[in-house]
């Protein structure tokens, strides 16, 4: 019975992951214990590592099983109290409210959104202007909504992209292919030929357009939640923020939008894949029988979400309320005034964020881990003790290389605050601190692009339902990411250091 139950037990372990990938799991379950017996500190960089590895292997099994178990035992063990992830998940509930409401009012603009990128995607014959425009829009939205509303965007796009396109290859409807039996192998490998170069083609795009959200996210007050953070403690407003930012931001956001250009003409890094004339049929075929079908109810439905689009955009433009809160009124409008009133066709809106946001609180139980450790300490003390004129250039690498490994909010609140407290002893002059201030926002908002650990929107995108359709592993994400993380890394430290 024990032996059975044992098997039992065994076979429901973390569903049907690879029985390696259990073993390991279960291996960290037990060192992290006799680890943190004779060191804390370095049991809680072995978790980072740890949790990395569950993100990792998002596509094996979703990271909320193993990193909630591996987080529940860091907890049971005291490497961190239920206080202190209650209080990050507190200090970031704007961030949960987000996914919870917005991603979700996003699910309700889903046919706007289609409607008018398979006209863009249909018009733009370039794929370099076309991977320009993703880029370049992407920026432009993060300067003035958020990075992760931007992100449910893309991947509201590309989902809608290559469901339309599965139902052809599945031959449900728009059948170009004979039906001659005897070329049913060759048929077959075509689609699949068509189904993966389709599937770069939007790996691709996502991937611009994420990338996109970083380029804008750290040039404005409100691009991203670490920015507000800092312009609080300089006493920067908006403008002056942007201004003191733009030597850095503005040649980065030259040379990022450069770099999409020649990943596309080059195609290095996985980048440069085309849309599969099939494909493009497909989607020329669909768009022209919604319009066919297209009743005025159905019209009716797009000009209420355009309309709400429009006050979506001005909302968190000029920010009447938390972008959480912004997305439960899009959620009220778009359901109330297109019908939309029975309770399961309401939740099948939350079905994509909430995995999510368990996923993300388990993360600030990382992070408070991190916090009680002090494992950023001993860099933080290193960095403050060197020459004055490394410092700025130094902060840079060091916000970069950590806000890789962690989120990059955490990181900039740990370093503004200690550069405070810097100024408040008189270590440092205002001057000085506002330098510091450059270097901290720029150094955890560019380089934290190479890996989905440092930036919500990434982490999003990677355990998102459209990573597993599109092939978008955690190890792909970073080779893919990589350029970037090269060239923006590499231009944002050039222009600090011969800036300031």
């Amino acid at each position: 019975m024990v032996s059975t139950l044992s098997r039992a037990f065994a076979n429901n372990f973390l569903g049907h992951s690879a029985t390696w990938y259990k073993q390991a799991i279960v291996a960290f379950l037990i060192i992290n214990p006799i680890v943190f017996s004779f060191s804390p500190f370095v049991a809680g960089w072995l978790l980072i590592l740890e949790f990395i590895f569950t993100l990792a292997m998002a596509l094996k099994c979703y990271p909320l099983q193993p990193g909630g178990l591996l987080a529940i035992e860091a907890i049971i063990i005291g490497m961190a109290s239920p206080e202190s992830v209650y209080a990050e998940a507190i200090a970031n509930f704007e961030v949960i409210m987000l996914l919870m409401f917005m991603v979700a009012g996003i699910y309700f603009m889903r046919d706007l959104l289609l409607f008018t990128f398979t006209k863009i995607l249909l018009k733009v014959k370039s794929k370099a202007f076309l991977s320009f425009l993703f880029c370049i829009t992407a920026a432009v939205l993060s300067a003035f909504l958020d990075a992760l509303t931007v992100t449910a965007v893309l991947i509201s796009v590309a989902v809608g992209f290559y469901s339309v396109y599965h139902r052809v290859a599945s031959g449900k409807k728009f059948n170009h292919t004979d039906h001659d039996h005897s070329h049913d192998a060759d048929v077959h490998a075509d689609r699949r030929a068509q189904l993966d170069q389709f599937r770069a083609f939007l790996r691709s795009l996502i991937m611009h357009g994420a990338v996109g959200t970083a380029l804008g996210g750290v040039c404005t007050l409100v691009g991203e939640p670490q920015n507000l953070l800092i312009a609080e403690r300089a006493g920067w407003d908006f403008i002056e923020f942007f201004i003191r930012m733009a030597p850095v931001t503005m040649p980065v956001l030259a040379a990022g939008l450069v770099t999409c250009v020649l990943l596309e003409k080059t195609g290095w890094f996985s980048y440069g894949a085309t849309l599969p004339e099939p494909v493009a049929l497909t989607l020329a075929d669909f768009d022209a029988e919604q319009d066919a079908q297209r009743d005025e109810r159905m019209t009716m439905a797009l000009i209420v979400q355009a309309l709400v689009g429009i006050i979506l955009v001005l909302s968190l433009a000029f920010h009447v309320a938390a972008v959480g809160l912004v997305g439960l009124m899009v959620i009220v409008l778009l359901t109330a005034f297109n019908g939309i009133i029975e309770e399961h066709r309401i939740g099948h809106a939350f079905e994509e964020a909430l995995p999510f946001t368990a996923l993300l609180v388990v993360f600030f139980s990382v992070v408070a881990v991190i916090h009680e450790q002090h494992l950023f300490t001993p860099i933080i003390s290193s960095v403050l003790s060197m020459d004055r004129d490394l410092q700025p250039v130094m902060f840079f690498v060091a916000n970069g290389v950590l806000s890789m490994i962690s989120d990059n909010v955490f990181v900039a609140t740990v370093y503004i605050n200690e550069v405070a407290d810097a100024l408040k002893q008189g270590v440092i002059d205002r001057e000085h601190f506002n330098v510091l201030a450059i270097a901290i926002n720029t150094g955890t908002n560019l380089p934290s692009v190479a890996t989905p650990n440092g930036q919500a929107a990434f982490l999003f995108l990677l355990t998102s339902a459209l990573a597993p359709l599109i092939r978008l592993s955690y190890m792909t994400m970073l080779w893919m990411a990589l350029p970037y993380t090269i060239v923006l890394s590499g231009v944002g430290m050039i222009a600090i250091y011969t800036v300031f």
